[in-house]
């Protein structure tokens, strides 16, 4: 890599016009395994190798180059090209000789354009230059390689997923393996020399059933890990089995959530995907000097937006809370930049941006958070968020916060969200400014005394701004919620760290219905073995 990007440079700086002022390769290497089960049968098993490479070509200078955008157009550059992964040096060399000069017609063709716009266009309100510089990295480091013991794997999950056959309610279900090792090698010509990786193991298990009104309902439970030694034994697996078949098959029964506007808590790893929806992504620096972005705290730095007993950190370097494996941690970011943490908000007020290499106004330079997908150009995303609270109390107390608030403003009841599968925001100007986030599992809590009620089919939904200045109060033990994010750089893992929170007030909606109705036919009798 380093060979043909020197040799390229030089050729391009010397007969190009307009010549390069940047150039970087990053060829992306995964290793992967995965088993998959239903009711004690395995339904599938895969396995795969490969490399991509992302190529990055900037023309022009940092003030002005090819990836200056322009509202509604975001430059492409990079084609994702799949690559040997074979260490075979000519066909190395030759993918990234076809594929420099593919990425360099296009960054000269763009640029073109750019100062054809930047001429009749108004001017940006952002003018920030479109390049930081920032100083060459040298490290290597690859992770070890992949370790998965198929047999072992296979024979777990048929143990694992003969589980749901005590569950006649649960009309489909699957357990899951899966491994993989990644190691990315990224190059540049200011002299960046990097070899970083990772590995990531996790057990998914979901289960699904549909009620006679078509509604479809279901439960989860993940577990993660950089490696299949770090996953859970049998019995904590299986307990979690009977946690995920027991929740669909009182769903069945459960009455539909009706829309409510009123008090609710979030357990930690709901108010994790709570922020990650509704704070995180309004954050991302690139989203601050997109004119066709919402930009709802673009100009807030230095003021308030949480209460004042909340801070949010952003921790790349953080790979544990606790004995627990965080998803969102790597040594560098994808335009080899280190790492790093940092302190969004600082008890209530906010401070910085997740910043990439595309500067914005107040903040010339990267703090590490330039990442994607193989395949897709770099822009600003979240790490590891953490939420730090200086208002904790006991879970026992902040229980009781929400009943003296449900009395308060003289509502029936309130909300426990347990869990949250995901969800998702507009943060585009042309659209609303809004989010949804689906639970899972949704309980009313009584003030009267009366056991909590399970309910199924609610959505969440609100704008930002106000579900922010709603926080009364948080619990005191964090919860991890890992998971992956998807945005327009691609799916990259993140994680979620929050203790269980207290808002005043929450929108839920019901949740979009089925046509299908549940299987007409009964279900086929289980046949014994013959002795």
């Amino acid at each position: 890599m380093s060979q043909e990007l020197n040799r390229n440079f030089s050729v391009l700086k010397e007969k190009a016009d307009p010549p390069p002022y940047f150039l970087s390769y990053e060829i992306s290497e995964q290793e992967s395994r995965a088993v998959s089960g239903t009711l004690g049968t395995i339904d599938s098993t895969n396995a795969g190798k490969n490399r991509t490479l992302d190529v990055s070509v900037r023309v022009g200078s940092p003030k002005l180059d090819n990836y200056h955008r322009i509202r509604n157009d975001r430059g492409q550059f990079t084609s994702g090209a799949a690559i040997t992964y074979e260490d075979n040096v000519n066909s190395i060399k030759r993918r990234l000789w076809l594929d420099t000069d593919r990425a360099y017609r296009a960054a000269a063709e763009r640029l073109i354009r750019i100062k054809t716009n930047t001429q009749v266009r108004v001017a940006a309100e952002d003018d920030s230059d479109d390049f930081s510089i920032e100083p060459p990295a040298t490290f290597v480091q690859v992770p070890p390689k992949l370790k998965f013991n198929q047999s072992m794997w296979e024979e777990r999950v048929r143990n694992w997923s003969a589980r749901f056959k005590n569950y006649p309610a649960v009309l489909t279900s699957h357990v899951a393996v899966a491994c993989q090792a990644e190691t990315r090698y990224l190059v540049n010509s200011e002299g960046s020399r990097i070899a970083h990786g990772r590995g990531f193991a996790r057990i998914v298990i979901n289960a699904a059933a549909r009620a006679s009104d078509g509604t479809d309902l279901g439960s989860f439970e993940t577990f993660e890990a950089v490696d299949e030694a770090g996953l859970p034994d049998d019995k904590i697996v299986l307990a979690a089995i009977d946690r995920v078949a027991n929740d669909v098959s009182r769903l069945l029964k459960a009455p539909e959530a009706e829309p409510f506007l009123g008090p609710a808590i979030f357990s930690g790893r709901a108010a994790g995907v709570l922020f990650h929806e509704i704070f995180g992504h309004r954050i991302e620096g690139h989203r601050q000097k997109d004119e066709s972005e919402g930009q709802t705290f673009t100009k807030s730095v230095g003021l308030k937006v949480l209460p004042d007993f909340l801070s949010v950190v952003f921790d790349p370097t953080r790979r544990k809370i606790g004995s627990v494996d965080l998803n969102g941690w790597y040594d560098y970011d994808d335009e080899g930049v280190k790492g790093q943490k940092l302190t969004a908000v600082d008890k209530g007020v906010l401070k910085e941006f997740l910043m990439s290499r595309s500067p914005i106004k107040g903040f010339p330079r990267s703090n590490g958070h330039g990442r994607r997908q193989p395949g897709l150009e770099v822009v600003s995303r979240q790490s590891n968020l953490i939420v730090e609270s200086s208002n904790a109390v006991p879970e026992a107390r902040l229980r009781q916060m929400l009943i003296d608030e449900v009395k308060k403003q003289n509502k029936p009841y309130g909300l426990y969200f347990r869990d949250i599968t995901g969800g998702f925001t507009t943060t585009a100007r042309s659209g609303l400014q809004a989010f949804k986030v689906i639970p899972v599992i949704v309980y009313r809590v009584y003030p009267d005394g009366r056991p909590d009620e399970l309910v199924r089919g609610a959505d969440i939904v609100g704008t930002p701004l106000a579900s922010f200045s709603k926080i009364v109060a948080t619990g005191d033990k964090p919860e991890v919620f890992n998971g992956y994010c998807g945005a327009e750089s691609g799916s990259v893992p993140v994680a979620a760290v929050s203790p269980s929170i207290l808002v005043s007030e929450i929108e839920i909606e019901k949740k979009a219905k089925s046509n299908e109705r549940p299987p007409l036919l009964p279900e086929p009798t289980t046949m014994e073995k013959s002795k």
